[in-house]
């Protein structure tokens, strides 16, 4: 398939906005293509090589692609710059100087997708020395060989801003429609990425024969999506949501961990699905004593402070993480792993067996002292829930979950199968994920660090956009500042990411990309004019935190784990109900 012709299809998706739209558009693209090449078609339009357990980085910045588009078009950096300071987007610069550029190949080339696919993966695997110089070289060659929209978006794909607005949920949609006309196999499809957690490999499968789709399990070292909980504000609540019984399980201030393990070869997923087997030794080694062929499980995994006889916290957990001397560490700070779910045992995909019968085979498999079941309770009366609650915190914990007794383990989908218990509205402060789109300059004693705060946005699953919430200055040390200055000074952008959606761009100094999550905390929601978190244009308000201040980074989370503009509507209803 001709490069152009993605390119031209990228260029309708980005001047659309609605998501069975540029659907429709996405769908035509897919009957063109062969199938045999449609996985790395699927792979592009997502802006990833492959999938993230897979590892595989470009690792370009943006000196580099300045660097690239001068010395492909004949240009000065500083021209390139100066337009770059201009446009904001180096996407549009490469589309600009390629329109007007002074030199050519001698013998140019027509682009395919394979052949773009190819350089984009040699430029990722090139290490060592030279290794920028070489990776410009190849970045150049493509571009020099680019018509002005390729150029684009082959910059804006090894800058990691593809800015075309589609997700994965529209991509699926395509899918359908460019096989059926219509949405008609959406959830079968949701449901085949969810437990594989690769777009491209699903779709692969889906335009060679559906029932294909229609049969895929769950596969070792191809990491589900998390299952997510929904939340509620009382023991009643749950109690009747879940018909009087539940089973009540220990919420650890842990780091989220998903392990696969099939005949000797272990690997280790975080919730962001990054692979993390070569960080935790230790766990790792207790696997290997495992008396199961093949398993895929989840637990919340803690440091242990064999000295001081206690659970390290999650951030000094984290910091573990990134300590140099894994080995060494491992033994300083031993992990103890607390299992709360198994979907996959020895060959059998265990996700729609109910969460009784998925309990019960976990809890014979771990009766290890370091890999053990999470603390569960089975309760019928709010007042028992509340006691476990109570207990939970009382001992550091961060809550508990209640979790349905009859449900499957829903992948990738926020249900109420499980549901968070926090703390009544009044009682204490409640807590959001969100994450930082950009931050505004400090003052007074602050002026020193650069920067004052940053503005938060959640994530409107039906619009498939972001939504501004808040502007947070308060709950940040004198190291967090600087150091949080010096991160998003890397990833700032002239504009706001095009999937946010911004009332006044002035309302902070510099944009950044979406990528840093933080855990906020808040007195209460209130209703706003200047931000757009379940804007209503009847009104022109949205919704916005009171006195918001940050909890802790979450290392552990993407813009996939964020709270959703529904929840944040949930939270604003339930709050209005008890005043």
């Amino acid at each position: 398939m001709k490069f152009s012709l993605i390119a031209d299809t990228f260029d309708i998706l980005e001047s659309k906005s609605g998501r069975i739209e540029m659907a429709k558009y996405f769908a035509e693209l897919l009957k063109k293509i062969d199938t045999k090449f449609i996985k790395r078609l699927i792979y592009i339009s997502e802006g990833i090589l492959s999938p993230p357990f897979e590892g595989i980085e470009l690792g370009l910045g943006e000196q580099l692609g300045l660097r690239a588009i001068a010395d492909a078009y004949g240009y000065s950096e500083s021209k390139v710059h100066h337009m770059f300071d201009n446009k904001g987007d180096l996407g549009l610069v490469a589309e600009a100087f390629c329109k007007i550029k002074k030199q050519s190949n001698l013998f140019p080339r027509d682009l395919t997708l394979n052949y773009v696919y190819d350089v984009f993966l040699k430029i990722a695997q090139t290490r060592g020395h030279g290794s920028q110089d070489s990776k410009i070289k190849m970045l150049m060659d493509l571009l020099s060989n680019a018509k002005p929209n390729e150029a684009k978006f082959i910059v804006r794909f090894v800058m990691g801003e593809l800015r075309l607005g589609i997700r994965e949920a529209t991509i699926i949609d395509a899918l359908s429609m460019a096989k059926f006309g219509g949405k008609s196999y959406h959830d079968k499809l949701d449901r085949a990425f969810n437990i594989t957690s690769d777009l491209g490999y699903v779709a692969e499968l889906f335009m060679k024969n559906p029932e294909l789709i229609d049969s895929l399990k769950v596969i070792p070292f191809k990491p589900l999506m998390p299952a997510l909980a929904e939340r509620l504000p009382t023991s009643e609540e749950i109690l009747k949501k879940m018909s009087g019984k539940c089973a009540v399980e220990a919420k650890y201030d842990g780091m989220r961990m998903q392990i696969h393990k099939k005949g000797g070869r272990v690997e280790i997923y975080s919730r962001r699905l990054e692979r993390l087997t070569h960080m935790f030794p230790d766990i790792v080694r207790e696997m290997k004593k495992l008396n199961t062929p093949e398993i895929i499980f989840e637990g919340e995994s803690l440091a242990y402070n064999e000295k001081q006889n206690k659970f390290l916290s999650f951030q000094e957990t984290m910091h573990r993480r990134r300590k140099h001397g894994v080995d060494e560490i491992s033994k300083e700070f031993p992990m103890y792993v607390f299992v709360f779910d198994v979907m996959y045992l020895n060959g059998e995909d265990l996700t729609n067996k109910p969460y009784y019968e998925r309990r019960k085979l976990m809890e014979s498999i771990f009766p290890f002292s370091v890999l053990k079941p999470s603390e569960k309770h089975i309760i019928e009366s709010p007042d028992k829930l509340d006691e476990i609650f109570e207990d939970a915190i009382s001992r550091g914990l961060e809550g508990v979950i209640a979790k349905d007794l009859n449900a499957p383990y829903t992948a990738g989908k926020r249900k109420f199968a499980w549901i968070k218990l926090k703390k009544s509205y009044g009682s204490s402060m409640d807590t959001i994920d969100a994450v930082i789109v950009g931050y505004y300059l400090g003052k007074g004693h602050r002026t020193e660090f650069g920067i004052g705060g940053v503005l938060v946005a959640v994530y409107n699953e039906g619009k498939g956009h972001m939504e501004t919430i808040a502007k947070v200055g308060g709950g940040f040390t004198e190291d967090e500042m600087s150091k949080l200055k010096r991160n998003l000074d890397v990833i700032k952008v002239k504009t706001p990411d095009n999937r946010l959606v911004v009332l006044d761009k002035s309302m902070v100094d510099v944009w950044v990309k979406p990528k840093y999550v933080i855990e906020v905390a808040f007195d209460n929601i209130t209703v706003s004019s200047m931000h757009t978190c379940c804007f209503n244009k009847m009104n022109d308000k949205g919704y916005a935190l009171r006195f918001p201040r940050i909890v802790r980074f979450r290392e552990d989370k993407s813009l996939g784990d964020i709270t959703t503009s529904k929840e944040v509507e949930d939270m604003y209803k339930e709050q209005e109900s008890h005043t």
